[in-house]
């Protein structure tokens, strides 16, 4: 049999005419500061064939141009492009949202109704509760656990790739109309995209808001453990290994899970059930009862001091930057005079050495979130003698001077006064080890969100600081917010150090997020993270939360309450700082 004629190659068109076909065009890529022509249309994948990733890990993905992107990203232009892998923030972001599409399909082959539905993050990854058919699961069994962890493996082993297709977002609506998950439907329908994608590594398909690694063979290390009614999918420590045991933290289990009540109270358990209630005028509502569910939760601390008053003499407030402690400790000190005490605030601003004394980091520079960078001793005894009822001359410490000035302030202790002070290191035994266990009460104050983008794709806890740090800091501390997110990395490594390992030395936590908050800090953080040059280092960060806040219908500011934490960071707040 004869070949078939075959077509003549087609041209292109150009101004109504036929045009000779062009050369294909090259471009210069500076591939991890490494210079590469290129043809355009070439993918970061193709690149690394000849040019390898240089890091410890296999590469998950790649920043372009200061933009996340997956490694089959095709190159069009000049362009700069750094891979990530497992030892960055945006590679590790990569791994674990691979593995919880991973969960997600290996529950739904072993049963189509079975939906694992994402919390907090705990225990080195993310707690998940079940739901089947619609309805929760009261726990996820010991049986259903080995055989998502085997199958996990399996799925891991026969190293299946991972398909992303952008589609229509009505064929995305029809599609998840069909299987019931309603979380995305309100989502897609209260955004007005015109595309979305979604991901599978199997039959499975679901949403999906960054990317993710191109396949399953690359996902070598997670755990499954057992969680209350659930399960922890664990990831690797920073060296990509995983931990044989993991240290208890059932009190911020217990805080997460309060505040889960609230926002199911409240009918708004994520972005899209926000943004439905923003849109048709009910917002007014959740905002009075999200911030009466705080208020309630502080009276019930004020209660709680007051029935231990004829032993606490000292109450700590402690937790990470931009958690609202201040606001916090004020709101607190107006309960604690209803029921009958009078507290006496103890700034810890003013017991800080003097700058020469200050210790550094191995750069040189001060670390001003040590223990050590305060007067310990000072501290103790002062706080001792106040307690003891004598008069005592409190330190001011002036910080454009860098030590504390001559001027004091008397304090002493009356019946029914109690010291409160608020900082850092407040859980940490060290900064009160004079003071009687007994004598202290300790509350960890921290924006421990419950809210959620839909039932697979989690909001970051530190998201919600890092947004409300970068309002505050943009509208009132003159700092972009390009230095803001430079900053930020230092200031959760001190945090990592200084704060979380004492969180459940607590007496009482406190959640200070509020449900509806995102809503109201996008009407300012994203026209702040628009001020980030297109070429600053932390551009990618910047992209992640705009794109972030781009889910979310904004909600003007005008019903926050003045007394409400969030008023700390957006302003208008009646206290005074």
């Amino acid at each position: 049999m004869s070949e078939a004629p075959k077509e003549p190659a087609k041209t292109p068109i150009q101004n109504g005419r036929w045009a000779a076909p062009q050369e294909p065009e090259t471009i210069t890529v500076v591939l991890n500061e490494q210079r590469v022509d290129a043809l355009a249309g070439s993918t970061v994948q193709g690149l690394l064939e000849t040019h390898p990733h240089p890091g410890k890990f296999p590469p998950l993905a790649a920043i372009v141009n200061g933009r996340l992107r997956p490694l089959d990203h095709t190159l069009v232009s000049n362009c700069r492009v750094k891979t990530v892998d497992y030892a960055s923030k945006e590679g590790a972001m990569v791994y674990r949202r691979t593995c919880t599409l991973l969960l997600c399909e290996t529950a739904r082959e072993i049963d189509p109704d079975l939906n694992p539905v994402v919390g907090q993050s705990i225990l080195g990854g993310y707690f998940f509760s079940f739901k089947r058919a619609g309805v929760w699961l009261p726990k996820a069994g010991p049986g259903l656990l080995r055989r998502l962890k085997r199958r996990m493996h399996e799925i891991v082993d026969e190293d299946r790739p991972v398909r992303v297709r952008r589609v229509a977002v009505e064929a995305a609506l029809q599609h998840f109309h069909g299987i019931g998950a309603w979380d995305k439907v309100k989502l897609l329908e209260t955004t007005r995209r015109a595309e979305v994608q979604w991901a599978s590594i199997g039959a499975y398909r679901d949403l999906i808001l960054g990317p993710l690694a191109p396949s399953t063979g690359l996902l070598q290390k997670f755990d499954l453990a057992p969680w209350a009614s659930g399960l922890v999918l664990r990831f690797p420590t920073p060296d990509f290994q995983i931990r044989p045991r993991f240290q208890s933290e059932s009190r911020l289990y217990d805080a997460y899970r309060e505040t889960r009540a609230w926002n199911e109270e409240l009918g708004i358990t994520n972005i899209g059930t926000l943004n439905e209630a923003v849109i048709r005028g009910q917002v007014s509502e959740v905002i009075r009862i999200a911030e009466g569910f705080h208020e309630r939760k502080i009276c019930a601390l004020a209660d709680e001091i007051k029935a231990r008053a004829q032993e606490v003499r000292l109450v700590l407030v402690a937790g990470p930057s931009s958690s609202g402690k201040t606001t916090f400790t004020k709101r607190l000190e107006v309960q604690l005079r209803v029921v009958g005490l009078r507290p006496v605030a103890l700034s810890m601003d003013n017991y800080y050495v003097n700058r020469e004394d200050t210790p550094k980091h191995a750069d040189g520079t001060y670390d001003f979130e040590c223990i050590e960078a305060l007067d310990l001793d000072l501290f103790n005894d002062q706080v001792l003698r106040l307690i003891r009822g004598e008069e005592v001359e409190t330190p001011i410490y002036s910080f454009p001077l860098g030590r504390r000035i001559e001027k004091t302030i008397s304090r002493r202790l009356r019946p029914g006064d109690v010291l409160i002070t608020e900082g850092i290191h407040c859980l940490n035994e060290r900064l009160t080890v004079g003071v009687a266990r007994e004598q202290k009460h300790k509350i960890y104050v921290s924006a421990l969100t419950q809210l959620s983008i839909d039932d697979h794709n989690r909001i970051f806890t530190s998201d919600v600081r890092l947004l409300r740090r970068l309002v505050r800091d943009r509208l009132y501390r003159n700092y972009s917010a390009a230095q803001t997110l430079k900053q930020w990395s230092s200031v959760r490594a001190g945090e990592n150090r200084y704060i979380f390992p004492f969180q459940e030395e607590a007496d009482a936590m406190f959640n200070s997020a509020l449900v509806y908050e995102q809503a109201v800090i996008r009407t300012y953080a994203e026209r702040f993270l628009l001020e980030v040059p297109l070429d600053d280092p932390n551009m990618s960060e910047a992209y992640r939360l705009m794109r972030f806040l781009h889910l979310l219908v904004p909600l003007f500011p005008e019903e926050v309450p003045q007394n409400s934490i969030l008023r700390e960071f957006i302003g208008g707040s009646a206290f005074r700082y």
